[in-house]
């Protein structure tokens, strides 16, 4: 006996192939929307219809954009010449919510992992290349994470850069604000070291 009717237990099912979503929570999504007025299913659909219409890459950074240029390759007021080098859109909009950096993006959209397939093909690094050959650039700051893929990446790019005539900087890391010193990690402790700033008197 069926107690799950088809159409709940679709949209649970689709629910669940979202990254982080479990069938728990997935059902309770699901349960949450069925309970709600119908117009909010309805807008919701609407938007993500949308979202695969509306939004595209940008052809400057590769940001997921409405227009193209994006926001930020648009904006004269930014920093053409600094181009900040990072994974996903999501990195880019992390950095934006600090409101520090005044420079452009180039998403890479992945990172190099040979086990998953992706490699500097799959990557959106030979459009760096164009981009530091035809914008004359003058900085790139590589941005990628401190996993061993981004560790990875960045000492990929890092090497290949070698060639061009730019400055090469990497995203400092090191102890996060408020955190007591004994209870970093060894490696968190050791980037710290390494990524040590001269202090001027």
């Amino acid at each position: 006996m069926q107690t799950v009717p088809p159409a709940l237990e679709r949209l649970i099912s689709d629910l669940a192939k979202l990254p982080g979503i479990g069938p728990k929570t997935a059902t309770r999504l699901a349960l949450y929307l069925l309970r709600r007025p119908a117009s909010l299913a309805l807008t919701l659909a609407e938007d993500l219809r949308l979202l695969h219409d509306s939004i595209r890459l940008c052809s400057g950074c590769f940001a997921f954009s409405e227009t193209d240029p994006c926001p930020v390759c648009g904006d004269a007021r930014r920093n053409h010449k600094l181009v900040c080098v990072v994974e996903q859109p999501g990195d880019m909009m992390a950095i934006e919510k600090t409101g520090c950096y005044k420079g452009v993006y180039h998403i890479l959209h992945g990172v190099l992992s040979p086990m998953d397939g992706m490699g500097p093909d799959e990557l959106k690094i030979r459009e760096l290349y164009k981009r530091i050959s035809s914008d004359n650039l003058e900085e790139i700051l590589l941005a990628t994470s401190s996993t061993v893929p981004g560790e990875a990446t960045a000492s990929f790019l890092i090497d290949q850069l070698q060639r061009f005539p730019i400055r090469v900087t990497r995203l400092a890391c090191g102890i996060p604000m408020g955190m007591d010193i004994k209870y970093a990690d060894k490696h968190t402790l050791g980037h710290a070291i390494d990524s040590r700033l001269r202090v001027e008197g």
